[in-house]
């Protein structure tokens, strides 16, 4: 029970983490400071959607999974957990670079928002 409720745990740090790559840009808003944490972890989603790595948190959810006599699964976070709410076919490396674009731009986009507010308020 203890390896399934580690398991299940890290499966929401996972969609965490992609919600902060995501969106954590919006928190800077608030939270200039976060800045950080939010470049590193952009960084870290764009290449792992770019390259098409896995990320070592699967694997470790994996083992968790088996260790509570569960079956762990082939693919990564997102082909298991994400492409089947999101998109009814499999994931083709056209749509990792895709959802790697938008990593990016939305990001960009918030961090051009908020470079030009300082700009502003520096002037």
């Amino acid at each position: 029970m203890l390896w399934r409720v580690a398991a299940d745990a890290l499966v929401l740090i996972h969609l965490g983490f992609i919600l902060f790559v995501l969106f954590g840009g919006l928190l800077l808003l608030r939270w200039p400071r976060l800045v950080w944490l939010h470049l590193p972890a952009v960084a870290w989603g764009a290449v792992v959607e770019f390259f098409h790595l896995l990320c070592p948190l699967t694997p470790w959810e994996n083992q968790l999974r088996q260790a509570a006599g569960q079956s762990g699964y082939d693919g990564g976070f997102i082909e298991h957990y994400l492409i089947p709410l999101i998109y009814p076919a499999g994931l083709t490396p056209q749509i990792q670079l895709w959802l790697g674009g938008v990593v990016v731009l939305v990001n960009g986009a918030v961090y051009a928002w908020l470079l030009w507010r300082w700009r502003k308020r520096a002037a």
